[in-house]
């Protein structure tokens, strides 16, 4: 049983000239690629996905931006509610403008959304986390997960968000790992 329970409603929901402020992140881990025993080299980072409750296709753990709480504060808390997972909150990748269907209401009546988005470096994943019932999660190479993004503001924050950030961080720091597998 889970003793986590997931924030609901929006009577504390930001907003920014008629968009519902949304914070999120792109989870990710690093896993060794097939055939490598050195832990330093053949390294593939992997990003972690959840189901759509509402149709086919994957998503990044994301939701509303609180009142009561800083924008990473919410990318952090969506992490464990939607995929049950913890860890290091990286750089900030971007903002990311999307209309949603379900997030229509009398501050936002067009549905329209800005999402921060972040780099989350997964250190732990719980067995149980407040949306285990509804959502499913699955860690994907890049390529994957670009494939696999149910909506096209997503694909591009992980391409041209996550994608170059990661690279330029590797290159920084010197290290054998891809995002190309």
């Amino acid at each position: 049983m889970c003793d986590l329970v997931a924030r609901t409603g929006r009577h504390q929901q930001r907003y920014e000239a008629g968009c519902r402020l949304v914070a999120g992140c792109i989870p990710f881990r690093h896993r060794n690629s097939e055939g490598s025993e050195d832990a330093n080299t053949g390294k593939i980072v992997e990003v972690l996905m959840i189901n759509s409750t509402s149709g086919p296709g994957l998503l990044f753990p994301k939701g509303g931006w609180e009142n009561d709480e800083t924008v990473q504060e919410a990318a952090v808390r969506e992490a464990l509610e939607e995929a049950g997972v913890r860890g290091e909150l990286m750089d900030f990748l971007g903002y990311h403008q999307f209309k949603s269907k379900t997030h229509q209401d009398e501050f936002c009546p067009e549905g329209l959304c800005k999402a921060a988005m972040f780099a989350l470096f997964v250190k732990e994943e719980l067995e149980s986390w407040p949306e285990m019932n509804t959502r499913k999660r699955t860690w994907l190479t890049v390529p994957e997960a670009v494939d696999s993004c149910r909506h096209a503001w997503m694909r591009d924050a992980l391409e041209n968000g996550f994608s170059k950030w990661y690279a330029e961080r590797m290159m920084t720091a010197g290290e054998n790992i891809s995002v190309e597998h």
